[in-house]
């Protein structure tokens, strides 16, 4: 069992420790939980969000001398660009986690997951309407119907398991035909799905639970659903958040902690309940609008084998669809 953390502030001011967090996940997203972890252990946090790529790379540029203490990232493909940077994780940290939604090498953890999927318009599309795989969406009948966010850091990493799972050439035959179809970008997966609900676009790839925050915002009436890839392949990923421990941090024992904190049943439940997410430990109820893992046919692919985001942003900025 994953030891929990104790629910009880005995540290006093004076040996309070302040644990640096570097988050491409969003203070929406992760700050109630952080604030949660300090309430619990008296451990003092100061986190600097920002885009997982964006914060990857201040971390390779402040090399030795980051103050960072732990880098919790989006996606696998932002923790792969960062695995030898990472301190190897203790096995108790490790045990309740799938295999699947962790680092081979324990260098890091996943603390929950999202599926890839595609949202559509329900005014303009059925289900019915929409194509068994990814490819289909190059036909020329999608022509300016298409919403995507390419330099966001989940469409990279699904663009990394693309690659892994078709080879580099079909995915950027791929790419060139979705591109081929004007589609429109946005810089994130909020806007992608607003603008496929006001009917901006018909489609939009994106992760999972955007729909469902805007469906708790403003009602059922919403005009947008999620449609999950049936022939499964890229479009159908079930990415990872997830974090690691710097080799260079001062307060391993006390980043260790907060690795076991977002993983006890507290913070899987507030993940699954509170942003829609799939837990990545047993025994954690998801909500019940989402779809079950098992009921998606996502492809079979090791988390830690998505870790070359730097050759998707070549791959990307070769067929030019980001500058």
């Amino acid at each position: 069992m994953i030891p929990l953390v104790s629910c009880t502030n005995n540290t006093s001011d004076d040996e309070k420790k302040t644990l640096t967090i570097y988050s491409g996940r969003s203070e929406k997203l992760v700050g109630p939980i952080i604030e949660q972890f300090s309430e619990a252990t008296g451990i003092d946090t100061r986190v600097k969000y920002g885009g997982t790529s964006e914060l990857a790379a201040t971390i390779l540029e402040e090399g030795d001398k980051s103050p960072a203490d732990i880098f919790f990232a989006q996606d696998p493909a932002g923790l792969g660009a960062l695995e030898d940077k990472f301190t190897t994780l203790p096995d108790e940290v490790l045990v309740e986690v799938n295999d699947k939604f962790k680092s081979d090498d324990k260098k890091w953890v996943g603390t929950s997951g999202r599926a890839r999927t595609v949202v559509y318009n329900t005014n303009m599309l059925t289900e019915q309407d929409l194509p068994d795989d990814m490819f289909g969406f190059t036909d020329p009948k999608w022509k300016g119907k298409i919403g995507w966010a390419p330099t966001n850091g989940s469409f990279q990493a699904m663009v990394t398991g693309m690659r892994k799972i078709w080879g580099d050439e079909k995915t950027k035959e791929w790419l060139n035909g979705i591109n081929a179809n004007n589609p429109k970008s946005f810089p994130n997966n909020t806007s992608t799905v607003a603008a496929v609900a006001n009917g901006e676009v018909e489609v939009g790839f994106v992760n999972h639970y955007y729909l469902y925050r805007f469906l708790e915002e403003q009602g059922m009436d919403f005009s947008a659903r999620n449609y999950h890839i049936e022939e499964g392949g890229p479009g159908a990923l079930i990415l990872v958040a997830g974090a690691g421990v710097l080799e260079t941090s001062e307060n391993k024992e006390e980043a260790i902690e907060f690795l076991e904190f977002m993983l006890s049943p507290v913070s899987q439940q507030f993940f699954a309940s509170q942003n829609y997410e799939y837990p990545v430990v047993e025994g954690v109820k998801i909500n019940p609008m989402l779809k079950p893992l098992a009921d998606i046919n996502s492809p079979k692919i090791e988390m830690s084998d998505m870790n070359d985001l730097q050759g998707t942003v070549t791959i990307l900025r070769g067929v030019e669809i980001i500058p």
